[in-house]
């Protein structure tokens, strides 16, 4: 199975990009956070672990990200691909990450990671609180925490990330199919 890891800081656009790369691939989205918040609906044992950090704006512990993941790649070990969001957002999930996929012999083909500037993630985490329906997404501080998480967590995952592996940096600002084609012309070649 191949897989395809995208990344970025919240409200950057993952998901939707993830949305429209699995039909150009043919590969199963899979979004570490839609899991969370089924794990959590469904009242699990690690659903209701992440609950008590997530409705803070807190990442929830690797250990338990891991043992997740592990999860959800042998749930979809028939897939051809999969492409990933969210996952990894530390530096211990980055090593994780690799060894998961070490162990179920599988490959890393491309990391996308998308940026956009702050002032433009916190205008698209209003807009997005306007449609969503979920509760964290209400809530302004929340907003402000995630990023701040991201910048102290993630950003230097990803800078570790570059040293494990091939890492594209694209724009995220623009339209979304402009920079769904960009991704699309600068991984496939």
């Amino acid at each position: 199975m191949d897989i395809v890891v995208i990344t970025g800081p919240p409200y950057s656009g993952k998901g939707t990009q993830c949305e429209f790369l699995k039909d150009i691939f043919g590969y199963k989205h899979i979004s570490t956070g839609d899991r969370c918040r089924n794990e959590k609906l469904n009242k699990t044992e690690i659903g209701q672990i992440m609950s008590e950090y997530e409705e803070k704006g807190d990442l929830v512990p690797d250990e338990i990200m891991k043992n997740l993941f592990g999860n959800i790649l042998d749930e979809n070990s028939d897939n051809n691909g999969v492409i990933l969001d969210g996952y990894p957002r530390t530096k211990a999930q980055v090593n994780d990450l690799l060894e998961i996929v070490e162990e179920r012999q599988l490959r890393i083909s491309s990391v996308v990671n998308i940026e956009v500037p702050k002032e433009e993630l916190l205008k698209r985490a209003e807009k997005r609180a306007e449609t969503s329906n979920r509760k964290d997404d209400k809530d302004k501080a929340i907003h402000l925490k995630r990023i701040n998480v991201f910048e102290t967590l993630t950003k230097p995952a990803i800078a570790y990330m570059k040293t494990k592996l091939k890492v594209e940096d694209f724009d995220g600002l623009g339209s979304i199919e402009d920079i769904t084609k960009t991704i699309k012309s600068r991984i496939l070649n």
